[in-house]
């Protein structure tokens, strides 16, 4: 590294590596921050509509037996609107409650078929996921009496994006990225009073990120969502606040 007492490395080659590092980074933030409009746009709160009192609440990785419906009956309580993001596979399995979603006037959106690390699969991939999500929810829908319309709006599972999913998303017929501002970390089994404590920095115009189920099974454990939210919803209910899905006004 050294001779004569001076450096042999080149500070031209030095920038090589830094650079290559700095080029991972930003790309790694743009695949993964919900704040990211990297590789193409994406919403993370509502437009401010001068009351800063809206709220939209959102779940992922349903629907789930085991609390969806239970969810389902808690915000028909309070008057809440919210957006499901909802996991294909899961679709199929439970139709019924994706009915159920839909008669109560909430708002469905696509969560891909098996929850992959869209990222990380081609342009095709990632078409293919949204697709048979769609299709999933289509039929879901038209085997009851409702009339299905097209989901569009998605949300990348873990939040992980490229380039590729919006040449995908075109083509299936989806209009937006949904990301979020707040989240609760509620995708463990826990202690209700965690949500509690963690929904209390919910404000204005956010998007709130929680989950009705879990992509790896059916019947997961989210009765903390239903605690953290039974205490939230009435008091800010009291509060004034709206809950509104992610299309209030035109979202963008």
């Amino acid at each position: 590294m050294y001779k004569n007492g001076q450096s042999s490395l080149n500070p031209s080659t030095i920038g090589i590596p830094i650079a290559g590092a700095a080029g991972l980074g930003l790309t790694l933030w743009g695949a993964v921050s919900p704040a990211s409009q990297l590789f193409g746009p994406t919403l993370r709160r509502l437009p401010a509509d001068g009351t800063a009192k809206r709220i939209a609440l959102t779940f992922d990785d349903g629907p789930n037996p085991a609390i969806t419906p239970k969810l389902l009956a808690l915000l028909e309580r309070y008057r809440a609107m919210a957006t499901f993001f909802v996991v294909g596979k899961f679709v199929r399995t439970c139709p019924e409650i994706i009915r159920e979603i839909d008669a109560r006037g909430h708002l469905l959106a696509n969560h891909t078929d098996t929850h992959p690390h869209l990222a990380w699969h081609s342009g095709e991939r990632n078409k293919v996921e949204l697709e048979r999500c769609e299709e999933s929810v289509t039929e879901a829908l038209a085997s009851g009496s409702g009339h299905a319309k097209p989901m569009k709006w998605m949300r990348p599972p873990f939040g992980f994006r490229g380039p590729q999913l919006y040449g995908a998303m075109r083509k299936v017929g989806i209009d937006g990225v949904a990301m979020w501002s707040k989240l609760c970390y509620d995708w463990k089994p826990q202690p209700g009073e965690n949500i509690i404590r963690r929904l209390a920095k919910v404000g204005a115009s956010d998007i709130l990120l929680m989950h009705d189920g879990d992509f790896r099974a059916l019947g997961a454990d989210r009765e903390h969502v239903l605690r953290g939210l039974e205490h939230w919803l009435p008091r800010w209910r009291d509060e004034g606040r709206e809950f509104v899905t992610i299309e209030a006004d035109n979202a963008k």
